[in-house]
């Protein structure tokens, strides 16, 4: 690369369709350009604390994610370097013996509910992004997701959402917007403001 990479950051609350808006526009702009950075796995690793007591962190709060390790993996994506990017296991609250090693790419996309809630993060981001969804629309994905994919019950999910979801997205991620340049509603299937985005991608490609 002769160019420093274009970092993009898409935020907003669980379930708004940020993982729906990456696809695309990994899909549009081809993933060879794209390393893909989830902030959830950077959850922090307490492998010393009993399950039960893991269970009962919020992870909803900015102190659970260990941001200074995201900083630190994305400058040495932007100095050229590769880095090791933590795999976690949310059905045991744990970081993997397993990580990916990402080779820098011309575009950083990083994903999370919390990335524009703690000030040194954000300053990294060129582009700051924010999928602004329905509270309903985004419970009942996280409902189905949690369920499908982490092995939740229906009453833990709702526990988890009433005690920590809820209180955590009205307290750090929906005041978050106010840092963000785009505002996509209704869970990233705007047409045009992923053709903006796509459009603002190649041009850093082909300025590369």
């Amino acid at each position: 690369m002769t160019q420093t990479p274009l970092i993009i950051g898409i935020a907003g609350g669980t379930g708004s369709g940020k993982t729906t808006l990456a696809e695309m526009i990994l899909n549009r702009v081809g993933i060879e350009h794209i390393n893909h950075v989830a902030h959830d796995m950077y959850y922090r690793h307490r492998p010393q604390m009993p399950i039960e007591e893991r269970r009962q962190i919020d992870y909803d709060h900015p102190d659970a994610l260990e941001n200074e390790l995201l900083s630190k993996h994305l400058h040495q994506l932007k100095r050229g370097e590769a880095a090791s990017i933590p795999v976690y296991d949310y059905t045991v609250h744990l970081r993997t013996d397993q990580v990916e090693v990402m080779q820098p790419k011309p575009i950083i996309l990083v994903e999370g509910i919390l990335i524009f809630a703690d000030h040194a993060l954000a300053k990294l981001l060129d582009i700051k992004i924010f999928v602004d969804t329905a509270d309903d629309i985004r419970f009942i994905r996280r409902l189905r997701r949690d369920m499908e994919e982490r092995g939740r019950t229906v009453d833990s999910v709702i526990n988890q959402y009433l005690s920590t979801v809820r209180p955590g997205h009205n307290v750090f991620v929906q005041p978050s917007i106010k840092q963000a340049d785009i505002v996509i509603r209704e869970g990233g299937r705007n047409a045009v403001a992923i053709d903006t985005i796509v459009a603002r991608i190649k041009q850093h490609l082909n300025e590369s």
